[in-house]
This record gives C-alpha cells, sequence and structure tokens, in this order.
C-alpha cells in the first residue's frame, strides 16, 4: 500500500487503499474461511438435524377398531390381533403405547407415563375463533429473530478482527509506517469499510445459502417467512455494523497489547449482545419490541421483525432508520476523535479523556 510522496492520495484514494489492504489481508487468512465455512455448515445443521434425529411419528400399536381411530393421524402404526399382544410389545419397548377398543370407544395402554404425543395426535383439536388475528405467528416471529439475532449477533462479534488488527498494528509499530503514508482518519475508515464489504459478501452468500438448507431439510415453507422482512434486514445489519465497527476500532486503538484488548472491549461487546439478548426474551411483547425498534443498537433486529409481522408502519421503519444513521454518524465522529488521539500512543492503556484532548 504504497502511496508515491509526489502525488498525495486523496482521502478517498486512502481510504480505499486501506479497505483494499484490510480485506486482502483477512481472506488470504485460514481463520476467516474456517470460520465462515463454519458458519455455513452450522446453517444446515440447525435446519437438518431436527428433521434428521426429531422427525420420527410415535410407535403404537392398534387393536381392532381402534386402527381406523388411528388412520390419517401422525402415528407409526403397527396392527395387531390382541390386547395381550398389544401390551406386550409396550413391556418390550416395541411400541410407545398401544391403542385398544374400550366399550364403545378406545383407551391408551402405555407403560410409565402417559405418552402425551400420541394422545395429543388422538384428542380431537376443538374449533378456535380470533377476535384479533396476528398477521403471523408467535412460532414464526421467534424463527424470524433467532435467524435475524443469530446473524446480527455473529457479525457484530464479528467487527472484533478491526480491534485486532488496531492493535497488532500498534504493537509491530506499522502504524507509524501508515499514518506516514495515509491520513488516520482514512486509516479508521477504510478499516471499517473493508469489514462493512466483507460483511455483506457474507450475508449475500448466506442469503443464497438459506434456501438451499431448506429445501434439504424439508422446510422450504421457512424461506416464505423471512424472505419478506430481509428487505428491511440487510440496511439496518450494515449501518449497525458500522456502528459497533467503529467502536471496535476505539477500543483496539486504545490498547498496545493484544492481551490487554480484553480491558477495552467489554462495552463494545454490551453494545452487541445486550440488544441482542433483549430483542430474544421480549420479542412477544410488543410494547417493549415496538420501543427497542426506535434504539440504534437493537433498532438491527427489532423494526424488522414488526415490519414482518405488520406490527408498524414504513414511515415507523424509515424514522428508526433515520434516527440509526444519525447516531452513526455521531459516533464515527467520536470514534474518529478518539482513534486519532489514541492510535500513536504507546505503552499501558490510553485513558479516554487523553485520547480525546487535543493533539497539543
Amino acid at each position: 500500500m504504497a502511496v508515491g510522496t509526489s502525488q498525495k492520495a486523496s482521502f478517498a484514494q486512502a481510504t480505499w487503499l486501506v479497505a483494499e489492504r484490510e480485506m486482502k489481508t483477512f481472506v488470504s487468512t485460514k481463520g476467516f474461511w474456517i470460520g465462515f465455512l463454519f458458519t455455513v455448515v452450522g446453517l444446515f445443521a440447525l435446519t437438518v438435524l431436527p428433521t434428521v434425529f426429531g422427525g420420527d411419528d410415535p410407535k403404537v400399536a392398534a387393536v381392532g377398531s381402534a386402527v381406523q381411530v388411528v388412520q390419517g393421524k401422525q402415528l407409526d402404526v403397527r396392527e395387531v390381533g390382541d390386547v395381550a399382544t398389544a401390551a406386550e410389545l409396550v413391556r418390550s419397548d416395541d411400541v410407545e403405547a398401544a391403542i385398544v377398543p374400550d366399550g364403545g370407544g378406545i383407551k391408551v395402554i402405555a407403560l410409565n407415563d402417559p405418552p402425551n404425543d400420541v394422545i395429543r395426535q388422538l384428542v380431537a383439536a376443538p374449533p378456535v375463533e380470533l377476535l384479533d388475528a396476528s398477521a403471523v405467528s408467535s412460532d414464526q416471529r421467534f424463527v424470524t429473530v433467532l435467524v435475524f439475532g443469530l446473524v446480527f449477533l455473529m457479525f457484530g462479534m464479528g467487527g472484533a478482527a478491526i480491534a485486532q488488527s488496531t492493535v497488532t498494528e500498534k504493537q509491530t509499530r506499522i502504524v507509524e509506517i501508515l499514518v506516514s503514508t495515509v491520513p488516520v482518519r482514512a486509516l479508521l475508515a477504510g478499516k471499517i469499510l473493508g469489514h462493512v464489504i466483507l460483511t455483506l459478501g457474507q450475508v449475500v452468500v448466506l442469503a443464497l445459502t438459506a434456501p438451499i438448507a431448506l429445501r434439504v431439510a424439508g422446510q422450504a415453507e421457512l424461506l416464505a417467512v423471512v424472505a419478506p422482512a430481509l428487505g428491511w434486514f440487510v440496511p439496518f445489519l450494515m449501518l449497525g455494523f458500522v456502528l459497533v465497527s467503529s467502536m471496535w476500532a476505539v477500543a483496539g486503538a486504545l490498547v498496545s497489547r493484544q492481551e490487554d484488548l480484553g480491558s477495552t472491549m467489554g462495552l463494545v461487546m454490551l453494545a452487541v449482545m445486550g440488544p441482542y439478548f433483549g430483542v430474544q426474551f421480549f420479542f412477544d411483547n410488543p410494547a417493549v419490541l415496538a420501543v427497542m425498534s426506535f434504539v440504534p443498537f437493537s433498532a438491527g433486529v427489532a423494526m424488522p421483525v414488526r415490519m414482518f409481522a405488520q406490527q408498524a408502519q414504513p414511515w415507523e421503519a424509515l424514522v428508526s432508520l433515520g434516527i440509526l444513521v444519525v447516531t452513526v454518524v455521531v459516533i464515527l465522529l467520536v470514534a474518529s476523535r478518539l482513534y486519532t488521539g489514541s492510535l500513536l500512543q504507546t505503552g499501558g492503556r490510553v485513558k479516554l479523556a487523553r485520547a480525546w484532548a487535543p493533539a497539543e
């Protein structure tokens, strides 16, 4: 990343040079690809494994007229000739329960505990009238919150790479060469831009991979549940990532050794994990979710979920997005000053007041 002394690079050129260097550095490491491959494999595992290990219908034995009762139910039925044989199959654990005639009806024979999964198949559900039907079910909202929340948490915590690269540059004194070539603010902007592009690329790959994983698992209908909110989620995710990335950069600039990084990253981790757990806990509480959808750090998940559930109007999403944009600008300005004031200071941890103080 050399820039001729006779031709000074503009701020935009310097920013892109840093971003390009940052991207090349990370995509050339095994850790980046191993982590991303683990994410893709995890996506397949979360969708396929429940189908493989949890999709079998309960095994039951049925006698005589009880066979007609279990027809069309989600049960693995084994017809036997008499009650004694059915009971023996239950005792030998070959079936979970036996369904046998009992006067004009049926009864269920089990070993130790009532087989609730079998009973649920036999009991007719009463008709339900909804006075104020939701646009989507609570389970569907939970799926959306889980998917969006995990993606936001994964990339938010992934911003720690910015802090680690900053500390490495300080520890190896490479930063002194870099700032002699490009402005410090361009160094910060380039790091954030590079990682935003990397994050966006990973999001695109995940978006293309998710339908394949869902179809392999026989859950293609879930794609229709999540897809409508993606249009809102992506811009919120990108802006939210810029927000936490600037904080990660400052966390790295405040220390000079990797082992000291833990002392400055606590607040950033709280800013990433706090909203994640908040949305997970209160996704089914419209009032709390409405408040969280206007809080910049949690809006990235809360507002897309509200839009998906048709609990918010488009103008609300635009207002939330506007608040997030303003917050990003403010945090970037604050981070720029702290980053500039602490990047070239070595030794112990740099105090915020010292980093904020104007250069002498």
